[in-house]
Parts: C-alpha cells; structure tokens; sequence
C-alpha cells in the first residue's frame, strides 16, 4: 500500500497576504464542459477538476503542484482566455501574487536581459516549472502553450493527446 502525503504547500506571504480565498474557482469556458470547474486550493497546492453529477459535487482528476507550479499556473489560469505575458510570469514565479510594479520591474528585468543578450537565461527557471506543470495540467485535457515573443496561453488538448476524464 502506497503512503499517501498530505503535506501544506508554502504558499508565499505575498500571496496568502492578498488572497483571502484558500480555494479559488475557474470555468474556463470553451476549454472545460459547461458546468464542470477547476478549483486550486492554494493551502495544500491541489487542482481539481469538478462537475454535479446527480445533484453532488464529482471530481473527476486532481493534481498536487508545488509553490512554484501554483505561481506560474495561478496567472495562466486568472488571464484566460487571454494570453499571460512573460513579465507577469516572472513577476508571479519571483514573488508569488504579483502587483503593477512587480510586473513593471519584471517588464524592466527582461528588456535589459534582452539587450545584454541574457534573455534565455532569465526565463529558464520559470520555463522549467512551466514544462513540469505543463505536464501536470495534460490530464485535465489542457495545455500551455507558448505564444513566440509574448507569452504563454491555455489550450484545450486534443482527445488522443489527453486523459479523457470521463
């Protein structure tokens, strides 16, 4: 029999002082079926996904994710349907729940990583955590997808590409 952890997840203070929700809801409509829902409870680190079935809550897949999965994935999720900027990636990956001048002095860390050719190596860590997540948010049928110069996005899987939770 396989011990199973049940571990708190350290979310940043920066987050836990600006979120008063431990678990925040997302439908992302045209990625998910109407009526189903993805919770991340920021306290243990889960993503679940939820629908109703026959008038009770159903969860149909959950994924643990550290803090650093969950400050990557948190934007992701708050900017769709819409893309994520690269700056507000960083800003969230360096300091958990991010603020204008966060990103600002994201914004302003990457243009001079740009210039002095360091681009790449300032976005490796966050790309790191993004392609461990990526492969997390696959059983929920989505993908994060890189938008070339700009950012990343949440795409819906394929059929034969992702476990059908259902």
């Amino acid at each position: 029999m396989q011990k199973v952890s049940l571990r708190k997840v350290k979310a940043p203070a920066s987050y836990l002082q600006d979120n008063v929700e431990e678990v925040l809801h997302f439908s992302l409509q045209g990625l998910l079926p109407a009526g189903h829902t993805l919770a991340l409870n920021t306290t243990i680190g889960t993503l679940s996904h939820l629908t109703i079935k026959q008038d009770r809550p159903h969860m149909l897949v959950e994924q643990q994710f550290t803090t650093s999965e969950i400050c990557v994935l948190l934007p992701l999720l708050e900017a769709y349907p819409y893309y994520c900027p690269y700056e507000i990636l960083l800003a969230s990956f360096n300091m958990g729940r991010v603020s204008e001048s966060a990103v600002a002095r994201s914004r302003q860390r990457l243009q001079e990583a740009l210039e002095a050719g360091v681009w790449d190596q300032e976005m490796r860590p966050v790309r790191n955590v993004l392609s461990r997540t990526r492969l997390k948010t696959r059983a929920f049928g989505i993908e994060i997808s890189s938008i070339l110069e700009t950012g990343y996005i949440l795409m819906f899987m394929p059929n034969k590409y992702r476990q059908d939770p259902e």
